[in-house]
């Protein structure tokens, strides 16, 4: 048996060498990163069609690992297509709403309000969120949580939940993929 790919998918700027995405890719055999064209001016539906792309090379239904704007590209593609994934693991879900949100990103809001297509089966999900995180609200991520039937669970104060987080290759969050891998 194959081990089940991961698709890691970046926010804005991509993410740099000490982030744990890029970590993760570095030091775990099927993890793969979803490229996209204009990383420093993301459009959402183009970073929605390369995920769907990627999706659609997996050799069988992948982990879709998403931090930041990625979470966002990730409840866009999830709420539309119906292409299966294993589970969906969504970090620091930006608010589109909140004044620091990139005004380089086009077409992120409105929020999906489902991570499941009329008809589809429900997504398997789990949304991490910060108590502190400068791009989004407690609030904010709980709502998502709500509205996307995903497990919830607050890191703490661990700020956008990236490499200026001191999280190194971030134990605690590969663990919850390996958990699926496993499954």
């Amino acid at each position: 048996m194959t081990t089940r790919p991961v698709l890691l998918v970046p926010g804005i700027y991509n993410s740099g060498p000490l982030h744990w995405q890029s970590l993760w890719q570095t030091q775990h055999a099927g993890v793969a990163r979803v490229e996209q064209a204009a990383w420093a001016h993301p459009v959402c539906a183009d970073w929605v069609q390369a995920l769907d792309d990627a999706i659609a090379r997996a050799p069988q239904p992948p982990i879709v690992v998403a931090h930041s704007l990625g979470c966002l590209v990730a409840a866009h593609w999830a709420s539309r297509a119906d292409r299966p994934v294993h589970a969906l693991l969504l970090v620091a879900v930006p608010a589109p709403a909140r004044p620091n949100f990139p005004a380089d990103a086009k077409g992120f809001a409105p929020v999906p309000t489902t991570l499941v297509p009329p008809g589809q089966p429900v997504r398997r999900a789990t949304l991490l969120s910060s108590t502190n995180d400068p791009y989004s609200t407690p609030a904010f991520a709980a709502r998502c949580a709500a509205l996307w039937a995903a497990e919830h669970r607050e890191v703490g104060p661990l700020g956008h939940i990236n490499a200026d987080s001191g999280l190194g290759d971030w134990p605690e969050g590969w663990a919850l993929v390996q958990r699926w891998r496993a499954a």
